[in-house]
C-alpha cells in the first residue's frame, strides 16, 4: 500500500480525533498511522474459551461467560456510597457484576434478558463469585466483531487508562486503522530472504500480532517481526562499519619496528597468552590496513589488556606516531601508568600521565613535548580531551571503560588530528555477545578469554551474617601467613548517611576484633579528600596495613598482589558485574585467593541468582550473560546509555538466536550487494534509509 496513508497524522482515524490524538503522542508516542501499526501488545488473553459459572474457581484469572442479566438493584455502603449489582445468571448457576462507577449510564444501558458476554476478573466473596467492572458486549455484536482468539494486552499508562482510553479502545482504533488501510502493508525484506527462512508476509504478520488466529499464527507473526526489527538494525551497523572502512582513511602503520621487537624478545615479562597473541594480530592487521581501526578489546580483569595496549602503542612508536590512553577516573589513570611506565622501563621511551591534579609547571613541560613531538606516550582522564592537549601526530587512541565516556568526549579525540586516530576501546566489563552485536556492531570486536598462567581460579563462596565469627577466623589465618585482605561495603548513593553508618559501624567492630599493634586497617570512602584516599590506598599497596576497609571506591583497578581474601558485605546488595569487578581485586598474585560473600538470611530470589552464579563461575562472560537476563540491556549499559535500543518488539536476552541469524543474513546480503543496489532489495533499501534518518538507536553507537 502507498506510503503517505501511513504518515497521515493520527487523530485523522475515525474514533481519535485532536484531544485523544494529543493524549496518544505524549503519552505513548503514537504520531501517525505508521506509529500505530507498530504498536504491539505486550501480552494476549486466550479468549478462545467460554467458562460456565459453576466452572468458576479462585484459580482462573480473566475469564468470559455467556449469559443474561435477571436483576439490577443500588447497594449502599460505607459513608454515602453506592455500588450497582447486577445478578448475571447462565444454566449452570449465577454470580453478581458489580459497578463503584458510572453507575447511572450503566443502569440505563444495561438490557434485562439478552444473552451478553462478558470478560473480566473473577473474585469470590462469601460463597458468591463476583465480577467488578467486567467487559460487556450483546452476544449478536460479539459474533460480529472483528476479534480474535487471543486477546491483544497493549502497553498503556495511568493518564490513558484515567481518560477513558481503556485497552478495548485501543483495540477498537487498531481495528479502523486496519480497515481504513485494508491491512495492506508493502514488503519490506527480499523475497530470497522471506523463502530461505519461510517467514510470512508483512501484512499477514501485522495482522496477525494484532489480531492473531491461533496460537501458531501469533508465534509466526512475532518472528517474522523480531527477526525484521534486528535485521534492520545489524544493516545499520555493518554498512557503518563497511563505510568507515571505506571512508574513513587511517594512518597505515606499515613498520613494525625496533621499539615492538625490541620489547618482544627481550623485555617481555612473561609469554604471551594464546588468546593475547591472536588479538594483538588482529590490532596488526587492522593497523596495518588503509583504513581506520575501531576496535573493542574485552578481557575479563586481570586478563593482561595492558601489555597488548602498550605493545599496540609500540607499533604506532615505530611508525613515527603518538599514542594516548584514557581512563573514568584518577586512580585508574595512574595505575596504566605505573604499569606501562614498569613495563616499559627499558625502553627508553617518553611516557606522562595529565589529569585534573597534574600541576601548572609540569602541564607547561607535556603541552612543549606533545606538540614538538618528543612526547611519546600520554595516559590521562578527561583531561587529555581539553581543546589546550594538541598532539604533534596523534595515531592511536585507547579508551579504557568506554562506556564511561560518551559519545562527544570520544569525537574530541578524533579532532586532535586531521586523519582521525585508530582506536581501542578497552573494557573489562563482560558484554554479552548478544548485547555487543546490537551496541557495538560497528566495532571489530576482539576478547582476551584466557588468564595469563600461574593464576589460580579464586575461590567464592556464601556465607550467612551468623557465620561471622569462623570468617574471621580464617581472615587471621591468611593473615599470619602474611597476606592481605579487603572487606567492602555497598555504598548506595541514596542514603549516603547511612552507607557511611554501615562502614563507620563496620570499621569499629573490625577494629575491636583485629587489635593494634598486632593489626592495622586502613580506611577509604567517598567522603575523603582525594590525597588522604591516595595516602591510605598506597600504604595498603605497601602491605604497611593488613586490612583494607572501603565502599566501592575500590572496585576499578587498584592492584595489590599481595591480597588474597575479598569480604563483600551485604553482598545481595550489589548487581552481578559490581561483584565480579570486585572480586577481579583479588587473585592478582600467585597465591590461591578466595572471595567470601556475606549476606543476611533475608534474600530475594534474584539475590540467590547472582550469589549462586558468582560462586559457580569465574568466567565474566557467563555472569554477564545471567546479568542481562535478570537485569536486561538498559541497565547494563549505564544510566547514559540506557534507552539504547527502544526494540518494538524484539528482546536481546530472549531473541539471543533471532539476533544471530539476522546478524548473519545482513552480513551475506551485503557482501553480494553493498550498496543495496540490486534490484530485488529497492524495497528494502528504502526502507533502510528511512531508519537512517530516524534518532533512535544510531546515535548511541560509538
Amino acid at each position: 500500500m502507498s506510503n503517505s496513508l501511513l504518515q497521515t497524522p493520527i487523530e485523522y482515524l475515525k474514533g481519535v480525533g485532536p484531544q485523544r490524538g494529543e493524549l496518544l503522542r505524549k503519552e505513548i508516542g503514537i504520531h501517525k498511522y505508521e506509529d500505530l501499526v507498530n504498536f504491539f501488545p505486550n501480552r494476549y488473553i486466550d479468549r478462545t474459551r467460554y467458562y460456565k459459572i459453576n466452572e468458576l474457581n479462585n484459580n482462573v484469572a480473566e475469564v468470559q461467560i455467556i449469559g443474561k442479566i435477571i436483576h439490577i438493584k443500588t447497594v449502599e455502603f460505607g459513608k454515602a456510597k453506592k455500588r450497582l449489582v447486577a445478578t448475571f445468571v447462565d444454566d449452570t448457576g449465577e454470580m453478581e457484576l458489580v459497578w463503584f462507577q458510572g453507575q447511572k449510564w450503566i443502569r440505563e444501558s444495561l438490557k434485562l434478558n439478552i444473552p451478553y458476554v462478558i470478560f473480566g476478573k473473577v473474585t469470590n466473596f462469601n460463597g458468591q463469585y463476583n465480577m467488578a467492572h467486567p467487559e460487556m458486549e450483546l452476544f449478536t455484536e460479539h459474533e460480529k466483531s472483528l476479534r480474535s482468539a487471543m486477546q491483544p494486552i497493549y502497553p498503556s499508562t495511568e493518564k490513558l487508562t484515567n481518560k477513558g482510553i481503556s485497552n478495548r479502545v485501543v483495540v477498537k482504533i487498531m481495528q479502523q486503522l486496519f480497515i481504513e488501510t485494508q491491512a495492506r502493508f508493502a514488503e519490506t525484506l527480499p523475497n530470497a530472504i522471506l523463502e530461505e527462512l519461510k517467514l510470512i508476509p508483512k501484512n499477514a504478520a501485522l495482522f496477525n500480532i494484532h489480531f492473531p488466529k491461533s496460537p501458531e499464527l501469533l508465534a509466526k507473526a512475532q518472528f517474522r517481526l523480531k527477526f525484521e526489527e534486528l535485521f534492520f538494525i545489524q544493516l545499520q551497523l555493518i554498512t557503518k562499519n563497511l563505510v568507515r572502512k571505506h571512508k574513513i582513511k587511517g594512518h597505515p602503520f606499515t613498520i613494525v619496528g625496533n621499539h615492538f621487537n625490541n620489547f618482544y624478545e627481550n623485555h617481555l615479562p612473561f609469554e604471551l597468552t594464546n588468546a593475547q597473541k591472536k588479538v594483538l594480530k588482529e590490532i596488526r592487521n587492522d593497523l596495518g590496513s588503509n583504513a581506520q581501526m575501531n576496535r573493542l578489546l574485552q578481557g575479563d580483569v586481570g586478563s593482561g589488556k595492558t601489555i597488548v595496549a602498550l605493545m599496540a602503542m609500540l607499533i604506532a612508536l615505530d611508525n613515527g606516531f603518538q599514542s594516548c590512553l584514557m581512563a573514568p577516573t584518577e586512580i585508574l589513570a595512574t595505575q596504566h601508568y605505573n604499569g606501562l611506565t614498569e613495563l616499559a622501563k627499558d625502553l627508553n621511551i617518553n611516557i606522562k600521565i595529565l589529569t585534573g591534579s597534574t600541576k601548572t609547571s609540569e602541564r607547561k613541560i607535556i603541552h612543549e613535548e606533545l606538540e614538538n613531538g618528543s612526547l611519546h606516550i600520554l595516559i590521562g582522564t578527561h583531561a587529555l580531551l581539553e581543546d589546550k592537549v594538541q598532539f604533534d601526530n596523534l595515531g592511536l587512541a585507547i579508551i579504557d571503560e568506554q562506556h564511561r565516556f560518551g559519545v562527544e568526549q570520544r569525537s574530541k579525540l578524533w579532532k586532535k588530528n586531521d586523519i582521525p586516530p585508530h582506536i581501542l576501546v578497552m573494557t573489562a566489563t563482560p558484554i554479552p555477545r548478544t548485547l555487543a552485536m546490537s551496541l557495538y556492531g560497528d566495532l571489530d570486536v576482539s576478547v582476551i578469554d584466557e588468564l595469563p598462567p600461574g593464576r589460580k581460579p579464586i575461590q567464592t563462596v556464601h556465607r550467612y551474617d551468623s557465620n561471622r565469627l569462623k570468617v574471621w577466623k580464617f581472615i587471621k589465618d591468611e593473615i599470619e601467613k602474611g597476606r592481605q585482605i579487603y572487606i567492602v561495603y555497598p555504598l548506595i548513593q541514596e542514603s549516603e548517611t547511612m552507607d557511611y553508618k554501615d562502614l563507620m559501624d563496620g570499621y569499629e567492630s573490625i577494629s575491636r576484633d583485629f587489635p593494634l599493634p598486632k593489626y592495622s586497617i586502613s580506611i577509604v570512602h567517598g567522603k575523603m579528600k582525594p590525597a588522604d584516599k591516595e595516602a591510605e590506598m598506597k600504604r595498603f599497596s605497601e602491605g604497611k596495613t593488613n586490612i583494607m576497609v572501603a565502599t566501592t571506591v575500590i572496585e576499578v583497578g587498584v592492584n595489590v598482589p599481595n591480597a588474597s581474601v575479598m569480604i563483600i558485605e551485604s553482598a545481595e546488595r550489589f548487581g552481578l558485574s559490581q561483584l565480579h569487578q570486585l572480586r577481579g581485586r583479588v587473585g592478582r598474585g600467585a597465591e590461591q585467593s578466595y572471595c567470601i560473600l556475606m549476606t543476611s538470611h533475608k534474600l530475594s530470589n534474584d539475590s540467590k541468582i547472582r550469589l549462586e552464579t558468582m560462586c559457580k563461575t569465574n568466567d565474566g562472560f557467563e555472569i554477564a550473560e545471567v546479568d542481562l537476563k535478570l537485569r536486561g540491556p538498559g541497565d547494563i549499559m549505564g544510566k547514559q546509555q540506557s534507552g539504547v535500543l527502544n526494540l518494538q518488539i524484539a528482546d536481546l536476552v530472549k531473541d539471543k538466536d533471532i539476533l544471530i541469524l539476522a546478524r548473519n543474513k545482513a552480513i551475506d546480503l551485503l557482501k553480494k550487494d553493498p550498496s543495496m543496489s540490486l534490484p530485488e532489495h529497492q524495497t528494502m533499501k528504502t526502507v533502510f534509509l528511512e531508519l537512517s534518518k530516524k534518532k533512535n538507536i544510531w546515535n548511541y553507537i560509538s
